[in-house]
């Protein structure tokens, strides 16, 4: 069998796939070691016994709903190549509107110091980390196993002004401040229909729910930030697209100024963003 008749086979069966042809291709080159545009121009190149046998087995558990970056080990993110695992959320591209905003504020300061809380692969400080060299970047997240990850992925991409800490939220760096503080954290609402459907079955859960109807760590980070925050820092939160009203009072509520929330690129409310005053006297 060729490249070409193997992806119109393996297309007939994807059926539940929201991207097919492209779950398709992403295997086909994961297997063969092949980039998209030499399987496009060679089509026609067979596959061997031990190529077919590798395809059958992960395109098996890409009908069963498995992620094709869980299959593959990885997921590409602000144009970095990251590895991916089941200990980990895999990096979605409405996130990279949180590394825009979280540019956008530090480019209000000299050599910002920067802290990303939930850091999973670490997607998001390594985004920032390679975007402003002159930064310091840390990564925190209470599963190990995403720490370790993070951190191998700071290594393959050779950038030194990013470290990943393990610990729950805030505890692992107390009591240093911060320019921007920026997090992707848990939340889906636990009777959330979705979290039955597609990729998200085989996510961790954890990274996913927060109680009090998805809030719940949200409201958390937005009580605790102030005392992790520098003069006039930033906070930036990724949330639901229904959440974007909830998460503005409880900054508001808290003292925050210059609030505002950002669309994600199908349109929806997805980061909202404030500013800690900056009170005299404050560190």
């Amino acid at each position: 069998m060729d490249y070409r008749t193997w992806v119109a086979t393996a297309l007939q069966q994807l059926t539940h796939s929201e991207s097919p042809k492209r779950d398709a291709e992403i295997l086909l080159e994961y297997v063969t070691g092949k980039g998209r545009t030499f399987l496009l121009a060679f089509g026609e190149t067979l596959l061997d016994d031990t190529q077919l046998q590798r395809l059958s087995a992960l395109l098996t558990r890409r009908i069963n709903g498995e992620p094709v970056a869980y299959l593959t080990g990885e997921r590409e993110f602000w144009s970095l190549p990251l590895a991916v695992s089941p200990a980990t959320l895999i990096p979605r591209p409405d996130t990279e509107c949180l590394v825009e905003q979280a540019l956008q504020c530090m480019a209000l300061f000299s050599a910002p110091t920067v802290l990303d809380l939930g850091t999973g692969t670490g997607a998001i400080a390594l985004a920032l980390a390679s975007e402003r060299p002159d930064c310091n970047v840390t990564g925190v997240d209470v599963q190990p196993d995403a720490v370790a990850l993070a951190q191998r992925n700071a290594a393959t991409l050779h950038l030194s002004n990013v470290q990943f800490l393990h610990g729950s939220w805030f505890a692992p760096v107390a009591p240093m401040r911060f320019s921007v503080i920026v997090s992707n954290p848990p939340y889906i609402d636990a009777e959330d229909i979705h979290l039955r459907e597609g990729d998200v079955r085989f996510e961790p859960r954890s990274a996913l729910v927060a109680a009090e109807g998805g809030l719940a760590d949200l409201r958390w980070i937005i009580q605790q930030a102030p005392q992790y925050l520098k003069k006039a820092g930033w906070l930036l939160l990724e949330h639901g697209w229904q959440q974007g009203e909830a998460v503005r009072q409880l900054l508001q509520q808290r003292g925050f100024e210059q609030v505002a929330t950002c669309r994600d690129y199908g349109g929806n409310e997805r980061v909202t963003l404030g500013q800690w005053p900056a009170v005299e006297g404050e560190a």
